[in-house]
């Protein structure tokens, strides 16, 4: 099983060394690999289960609280226009 790591550390705008692909890589296989173990686990019978706490609409009421300016939340972005982030447009085949 093969994943390409290199698409999801360019989508996620991660620069990565050959190293820290391959480590993921490999991690992320390990991952999938116990993830699809849990297929041959017995469940027939059981209910399935959405959670398991009990608790119901469990929220906090609204606060309001400053936000960050304009500057703050746009100054590490890569690139900006009329105060707005400017990103690669996603409908454009590329």
């Amino acid at each position: 099983m093969k994943f390409d790591v290199t698409h999801v550390a360019k989508l996620a705008n991660l620069p990565l060394t050959e190293g820290e692909k391959k480590k993921f890589e490999n991690q992320l296989e390990e991952t999938i690999e116990y993830i699809e173990s849990l297929n041959e686990v017995d469940t027939i019978g059981v209910e399935p289960t959405s959670q398991v706490t009990g608790l119901v609409n469990v929220t906090r009421e609204d606060e309001i609280r400053p936000s960050l300016s304009h500057e703050e939340a746009l100054k590490n972005a890569k690139s900006t226009h009329n105060d707005f982030f400017k990103v690669k447009g996603i409908l454009s085949g590329e």
